[in-house]
């Protein structure tokens, strides 16, 4: 059954959705995009606020001004959040291990997720024809939480090799020559990468899974969970080394 023929009638609601994200992720991409810039001006502004509030007044410009305006009302979170943005070094413990964590995580799902959207589409076609029959299907979103959670795993091993660095550089025990050299050295794995052959066995994977999808066919969430890990795990192959650099 061709796309023009799919109208995803037998899916639920978020099937659907699912599937119409799918059919046109730029559009999903440019909204999230622009959501995200103006929701990226609000933070920079209130934390532009937040820093001149909890600095000492003095006869810097606007000082005068600031002094005469109300003071910003934020939630909790927000406030931890810029007391960690605003702090002199990076802070430790959980809140700064969370917060990489959630960097990281962001970073991939804005990068990767629309990737992963000719893959989704497939799945949805195939779990649509399959209701057409009455055969049983796991949902689409199961998929999807396999893909993502690869590269939620992904986020936390990036969090920890950050933090792992930031310690040896902050107690000394690593020189600064040594710390190019390491530098230099991940950008040559990055780039010799690119030409391997596992590069291209994972690109070749991670841009074509239909086959994948055919072959490996379940109406139990747990494969088709297992199969969105998979993909995951093959994109994660095309991009890890420009991640290390």
């Amino acid at each position: 059954m061709s796309a023009q023929e799919h109208d995803f009638r037998h899916l639920d609601r978020a099937g659907r959705a699912t599937a119409g994200l799918a059919r046109s992720p730029r559009l999903a991409v440019m909204l999230t995009i622009g959501a995200g810039v103006v929701l990226a001006w609000w933070i920079l502004a209130a934390m532009a606020i937040r820093g001149a509030e909890s600095r000492v007044a003095g006869g810097a410009p606007g000082d005068a001004l600031l002094k005469n305006l109300p003071p910003l009302p934020l939630p909790d979170f927000l406030d931890r959040f810029f007391a960690l943005c605003l702090a002199p070094a990076p802070l430790s413990g959980s809140l700064a291990a969370s917060a990489l964590v959630l960097m990281w995580f962001v970073m991939a799902v804005a990068t990767m997720l629309p990737s992963a959207a000719p893959m989704i589409r497939t799945y949805c076609e195939i779990a649509d024809t399959a209701r057409i029959k009455g055969e049983p299907v796991a949902h689409p979103l199961v998929l999807v939480m396999g893909f993502l959670a690869t590269w939620l795993a992904a986020s936390v091993a990036f969090a920890a090799l950050t933090l792992i660095i930031y310690g040896f550089v902050a107690a000394g025990q690593v020189l600064d020559p040594v710390v190019g050299v390491a530098g230099a050295a991940a950008l040559a794995i990055a780039g010799l990468y690119q030409f391997s052959g596992l590069k291209q066995a994972c690109l070749k994977r991670c841009r074509n899974p239909f086959s994948i999808l055919f072959a490996n066919w379940s109406a139990k969430p747990g494969r088709v969970f297992r199969m969105g890990v998979e993909q995951g795990v093959w994109c994660l192959g095309c991009c890890w080394a420009l991640m290390l650099v």
